[in-house]
C-alpha cells in the first residue's frame, strides 16, 4: 500500500490535556465533557474530533459513490452521533451516520449511504470494532 498522506498530532494530558498538529492548524485544550464528570464548556473532546473526521471522511467517500452512480450529492450532509458507552468495567465506542441527502427518497439515499459506509475508510478502520449505524434521514 502507498501511503498518500500522513497526519501527524501530538497527544499530552488525555482527555483533560491538548493536542496539536504538526502544522499548527489544530492547537485544542480538551475536556471530559460534563456527562463523564468534567468540566465540560468551551472546550472539545476526542467524541467530537473522532465524530467531526468521520463525517468528513465519509461524504468524501459518498462524494465518488455517487459519482459513479450519476447521483447528486453536493448538498448532502452526514450528522455523526459518537457515543461513549460503559458495560460494566469496560468502554466502548458506537457510533451513528444520519445522511440526507436532498432531492432523493430515503430508500434511495439509504442505498447510496449503504454504499459508502462500505466503501469510507474511517467505516473499515472501525468495522468489527465498533457499532455502526448508517441511517438515511
Amino acid at each position: 500500500m502507498e501511503k498518500v498522506y500522513t497526519a501527524v498530532v501530538t497527544a499530552k494530558g488525555g482527555r483533560d490535556g491538548h493536542i496539536k498538529s504538526s502544522d499548527g492548524v489544530i492547537d485544542l485544550d480538551l475536556r471530559k465533557p460534563t456527562e463523564m464528570g468534567g468540566q465540560g464548556g468551551a472546550y472539545t473532546n476526542p467524541e467530537q474530533l473522532f465524530a467531526g473526521a468521520y463525517g468528513a471522511c465519509y461524504l468524501g467517500a459518498l462524494g465518488t459513490i455517487a459519482k459513479h452512480d450519476g447521483a447528486d450529492v453536493t448538498e448532502a450532509t452526514a450528522e455523526v452521533h459518537v457515543s461513549f458507552n460503559k458495560d460494566d468495567n469496560t468502554y466502548a465506542l458506537s457510533a451513528e451516520i444520519h445522511v440526507h441527502i436532498p432531492g432523493q427518497s430515503l430508500e434511495d439515499t439509504q442505498k447510496l449511504a449503504d454504499k459508502a459506509h462500505r466503501a469510507c475508510p474511517y467505516s473499515k478502520a472501525v468495522r468489527g470494532n465498533i457499532d455502526v449505524k448508517v441511517i438515511a434521514v
